[in-house]
């Protein structure tokens, strides 16, 4: 049996994995979906991106969890790279949903040399906060209108501080077992230095024809695919 460790990205909180848990659930498996610090549930608790990790390892660790698949969705797989250094041997696997990942020294918006700007401009005009999307930004993504209104319903404003702290790294990120996720819908490639770590012996990568959020969109068929990381030879 493995412990599923799963955290959404930016904006949502346990909530978004509820379409996932119960199959992960039928198949004999723990499921810990988790609130990152100041969002959902959590809003109002002060949060940068040391926060989240520690709000990952923390989690592992009050559990005393062993065999742990830790998934990271969009922004999360920042600080869930970084966790999955820090929890050693409790670690089995771990998934990278259509995420960014940690490079030692930059942040989340590092990785937006085009956007950038834009996001630290939203962040200081909504007090430290980056405003959650509306739902014309969810058009082309997979989602149905069911879908768009659950998500934006649930969105809450994300801590500023998450995105321009930098990561830093315990051990290198290469050397972890993995599972990169690709949405085809959200572009059909992995970034650069996604596809640099897929090069190495220890990742692999999955391909989905959906959009950026799959346990909306496609819950059942990302439960496989996790279920597959979770089986023998990961």
């Amino acid at each position: 049996m493995s412990e599923f460790v799963l955290v959404a990205g930016a904006w949502l909180g346990a909530w978004a994995w509820e379409d996932v848990v119960p199959e992960l659930r039928a198949a004999g498996h723990g499921t810990h979906a988790l609130t990152l610090s100041g969002l959902a549930e959590k809003q109002g608790v002060p949060a940068g991106q040391r926060t989240h990790v520690q709000d990952i390892v923390a989690e592992i660790e009050r559990h005393d969890l062993r065999d742990v698949v830790l998934v990271g969705h969009s922004y999360s797989g920042i600080p869930v790279g970084q966790a999955a250094v820090l929890v050693g041997d409790r670690l089995a696997r771990v998934v990278f949903v259509d995420s960014n990942v940690p490079a030692d020294g930059e942040s989340f918006v590092s990785g937006w040399p085009d956007g950038r700007a834009a996001v630290e401009a939203a962040i200081a005009a909504n007090g430290g906060f980056w405003p959650p999307l509306t739902a014309a930004d969810y058009a082309g993504q997979d989602l149905d209108d069911t879908h768009i209104t659950r998500i934006v319903a649930g969105s809450t404003p994300h801590p500023g501080a998450t995105l321009t702290e930098p990561a830093a790294l315990a051990g290198p990120l290469g050397a972890l077992p993995a599972t990169y996720i690709k949405c085809l819908r959200d572009g059909e490639r992995p970034s650069d230095d996604v596809a640099a770590l897929l090069r190495g012996e220890r990742w692999r990568l999955a391909r989905m024809d959906t959009g950026h959020w799959p346990m909306f969109s496609r819950p059942r068929e990302l439960a496989r695919i996790l279920l597959d990381a979770a089986g023998p030879g990961t």
